[in-house]
């Protein structure tokens, strides 16, 4: 999960949202927009995608290409696409402002927020902090229920879609609760980088415990005040179930199912459109407290790579320092780039999920990158 031909080049362009000044960003950065789908769309199994840009105020979005093959039905402005694991900087955000407003700091052992004693959650004395949850710097398994960590190890196989499923049928809070107790830590905690969304799901149970409501509704509040959001989702209504994008796993043909709602669903659940997806780009670039709180590097692991509130934090000679986060289910991928040195923001997605597409997207990324860098030097 880390990281079509020349015919792609007739389907649907869709240019929303792009507002025609005449300035140098309203004619070049769709150019440039259009040139990373047709880049990404020549990949091996790519056949759609969405592109979003906020450059210095103005907004762009792109839709390319057919949701499903030759069905002429390319992505739009209502299209929900499933953002997997981009969902863990939404709980950074949130963390980020309980720690401002004084509600918890990131020094709280987390064991101060469960419902009952776990004191296989440390290591050597130490006990988890929420410091150490929001790095990935805990020592927690990358997934609960563990056997989904085995799972993931062949995730390009086509029954990995299944698996997963089953695993996460029924499987509630009260199982998270049990398996947690089985968890073994090795240290030493706040030290070594290993990618945790059980850690991240300990977050949104934090959240609720601070605020005394449900993590769902938390975060949907919060967008609604501070950023405008009104279309980004946990659990889907009904009525909009037919807005979800179809999506494939692997170089399977056939669509497979969404991916399974986890016990909270903070660490990859959220669904949103590119229209809410501008609106958290905005956000994300904005002076908010919380965002500044969230952006601050928190470990250092080299010299050009960082960790705040679940953001990893880059330094480039092209882009500064600059923040980033990959998500991905088994039927869809994406990035999302915030680049304050540019006051650009980015996020890019497709309806397929494979071991090669998150280097196809980070390719072609590439040219729009170059074209804000030229334009930031005339």
């Amino acid at each position: 999960m880390n990281k079509l031909s020349a015919a792609m080049a007739g389907l649907m362009l869709v240019l929303a949202a792009c507002k025609t000044t005449g300035s140098a960003p309203a004619r070049d950065i769709p150019t440039a927009m259009d040139q990373a789908a047709t880049t990404l769309l020549r990949s091996k199994l790519l056949h759609a995608t969405s592109i979003a840009v906020v450059y210095r105020g103005e907004e762009f979005i792109l839709h390319r290409g057919e949701l499903e093959t030759g069905k002429s039905n390319p992505p739009d402005d209502t299209t929900l696409y499933e953002i997997g694991s981009v969902s863990k900087t939404f709980a950074g955000l949130l963390l980020a402002n309980a720690v401002l407003e004084g509600k918890a700091t990131l020094e709280d052992p987390i064991q101060k927020y469960l419902p009952s004693a776990y004191p296989n959650l440390q290591s050597d004395g130490e006990p988890i902090r929420l410091r150490h949850l929001v790095t990935h710097t805990s020592g927690m398994p990358g997934m609960l229920p563990l056997q989904v960590n085995e799972v993931l190890k062949d995730f390009t196989a086509h029954a990995t879609p299944a698996k997963l499923n089953a695993a996460y049928e029924g499987y509630g809070q009260s199982r998270f609760w049990q398996d947690l107790h089985t968890v073994s830590i090795k240290g030493p905690l706040g030290k070594d980088y290993a990618y945790s969304s059980a850690g991240t799901e300990l977050v949104a149970h934090t959240l609720e415990k601070l605020h005394g409501a449900p993590y769902e509704s938390l975060l949907a509040e919060f967008l609604a005040r501070e950023a405008g959001m009104h279309d980004t989702w946990l659990r889907l209504r009904a009525q909009d179930a037919s807005r979800l994008a179809p999506g494939y796993h692997s170089d399977n043909p056939v669509g497979t199912t969404p991916m399974p709602l986890l016990p909270w669903g903070a660490a990859g659940a959220l669904k949103a459109t590119m229209p809410e997806m501008v609106k958290y780009l905005r956000l994300q670039l904005s002076d908010h407290p919380a965002v500044t709180e969230s952006h601050k590097p928190l470990v250092r692991f080299a010299e050009d790579f960082s960790i705040g509130y679940f953001w990893n934090i880059g330094q480039s000679r092209q882009l500064g320092t600059h923040y980033v986060h990959h998500g991905g289910v088994p039927r869809a991928q994406c990035y999302l780039y915030i680049v304050p040195k540019y006051q650009l923001g980015v996020f890019i997605i497709t309806n397929q999920s494979g071991d090669a597409t998150a280097n196809a997207m980070e390719g072609a990324l590439a040219p729009l990158f170059d074209r804000v860098e030229a334009l930031e030097g005339r």
